[in-house]
């Protein structure tokens, strides 16, 4: 048995890193749309990704809700983008970044914004101009997220149960990447399970091992991919709710040209 969840393991590894399409790829494109923001500062807790009232704490609370193109059911949380508003008697050329934490289903914006980063938009002076405003025209690319205080980390949700249903959620996670597997085993152990993506930035599995735990990640940006072996785990005797460091960080995956566009056209 463990010998075929290995070679699964590694099927989905290449399949992935083969089968990304360009537009995929090329991420670091400029693209072009409109940002809106939410009233209430706590409209982007408990959204689709999971991350709960963790969620106003990223990023100095530069946190925003994505288009389900963006979202790609899940795959997208804890993305980073720059976003740039075009007006220039009324924004920065540097804009703000923000970190995606629940899912826009709006037809008219990508993003909505909590009010603190879309006010980070704002020159000096100008911050009611552009609250005013309500929603602006902008521009944005993906961009590699960096977390200064915090290596990769699982939290452990309060309804696992051991031994067997473990369900965590990912957090922290760095660089332009995004997170397409997830195996555990008991520490030095080769007996891999796959855990499956229950929504957002949470998965599970119903088999979890016995004893201290161990994870693998296919981690992939752009056409590139990766196999994380994070340098921690999880102890046997692990608590619901209990934050993990995983003792390592996702720093960056290569990324191919990118073609018709470039970041270039980010002037």
């Amino acid at each position: 048995m463990a010998s075929f969840q290995n070679f699964m393991f590694f099927f989905f590894f290449f399949f992935f890193s083969l089968l990304l399409s360009p537009s995929i790829a090329c991420e670091r494109c400029v693209h072009h749309t409109k940002a809106a923001y939410f009233s209430s500062s706590t409209a982007l807790s408990g959204g689709a990704c999971g991350y709960g009232d963790m969620a106003s704490s990223f990023n100095g609370g530069y946190i925003a809700a994505a288009t389900p193109e963006l979202y790609r059911d899940g795959m997208g949380c804890g993305g980073c983008f720059q976003i740039r508003c075009k007006n220039p008697n009324l924004c920065t050329s540097g804009g703000v970044k923000v970190i995606v934490t629940d899912i826009n289903k709006s037809t008219q914006t990508d993003f909505v914004l909590s009010l603190s980063a879309f006010t980070a938009m704002a020159k000096e002076g100008m911050t009611r101009d552009i609250k005013r405003l309500g929603i602006v025209d902008v521009e944005y690319k993906r961009v590699p997220c960096e977390y200064k205080n915090h290596n990769l980390s699982v939290r452990i949700e309060e309804i696992s149960w051991k031994p067997k249903y473990l369900v965590i959620k990912v957090l922290y996670q760095g660089g332009q990447t995004d997170i397409q597997a997830i195996d555990v085993a008991e520490a030095g152990g080769w007996n891999w399970r796959f855990m499956t993506r229950n929504y957002g930035a949470v998965w599970n599995t119903t088999h979890a091992p016995a004893g201290p735990l161990q994870f693998r990640m296919v981690v992939t940006g752009g056409y590139d991919g990766l196999m994380v072996w994070p340098e921690k785990g999880i102890p046997a005797e692990w608590k619901a709710g209990a934050v993990y460091d995983l003792g390592s960080q996702i720093r960056a995956v290569a990324q191919e040209a990118c073609s018709p566009c470039d970041a270039s056209d980010w002037q």
